[in-house]
């Protein structure tokens, strides 16, 4: 039998798409079929959802290489699978739930700072940031010869995720263990180890962030990303030869904002 090459019935004949079958590629078709997926929890692939997250502790690259896969057979770099979002805010509510616990709040105090985490500190924060790297992206970032390709704000989003997810563990969930009888201590070794826990936790997001970006191949120049390493590192040796305490600095601000 002689070797036959199939040819897709959406693209036209010299490899460009249909207009039907490109309105499906638009930013709004994409993102609808993602929200839509919210509400159909059996669609959802949770088990590779939990790979990832494992994953982006001990192997981040190999997550990204997934994107690449996704790249080549939906041609779409952002996730379009929501169970990585859906698993990421129940690990944000047990979380802070426990945050409240180790901080003795009442139970409208913790309802008001979840609120608070989910919607301002994750959503919030997330977007902005998402909406900023993914404008310095495609203004600075992308290579001449490569201006028919763009950052979606889908896969800049997914960036900020998978890079909040480490630090938020690290933050919300192991920090937790140490608070009351380590951190918040008035010793050298209370500000020395909530520090050092914040300066690995804001370490992963950079290095998470900067392997996202220097997974796409139209990209130029994303050592810049690991920049902010210089500042971080000259703040956390400031900050334990002034004695300032970040967790116990949080601590407050947390009971601050559910009064």
């Amino acid at each position: 039998m002689l070797p036959t090459t199939l040819v897709n019935s959406g693209s036209q004949g010299n490899g460009a798409l249909s207009p039907r079958d490109a309105a499906r590629h638009t930013a709004g078709a994409k993102r609808y079929k993602y929200l839509r997926r919210l509400f159909h929890f059996r669609q959802m692939d949770f088990e590779f959802a939990l790979w990832q997250m494992l994953y982006l502790f001990t192997s981040p690259q190999r997550v990204y290489r997934n994107f690449h896969y996704r790249k080549q057979t939906k041609d779409q770099w952002a996730r379009d699978d929501p169970a990585f979002l859906v698993l990421l805010s129940i690990w944000l509510c047990v979380s802070t739930v426990g945050f409240g616990f180790v901080l003795d709040m009442g139970f409208f105090e913790t309802v008001k700072l979840l609120l608070w985490v989910v919607f301002i500190d994750c959503v919030g924060v997330g977007l902005l940031i998402a909406t900023l790297m993914w404008f310095i992206s495609n203004k600075y970032l992308v290579k001449q010869q490569n201006r028919d390709y763009d950052v979606e704000w889908g896969y800049a989003f997914d960036v900020h995720l998978n890079a909040f997810y480490p630090l938020l563990v690290i933050l919300h969930f192991i920090q937790l263990f140490f608070i009351n009888y380590v951190i918040i201590s008035d010793s050298v070794i209370g500000y020395f180890v909530g520090n050092t826990l914040w300066l690995i936790a804001i370490g992963y997001y950079i290095y998470v962030t900067f392997l996202g970006y220097s997974a796409l191949p139209f990209l130029k120049n994303t050592a810049i990303l690991l920049y902010p390493f210089a500042l971080l590192i000259m703040l956390y040796l400031i900050s334990l030869a002034c004695g300032w305490n970040f967790t116990k600095m949080l601590c407050s601000f947390y009971k601050y904002r559910v009064k």
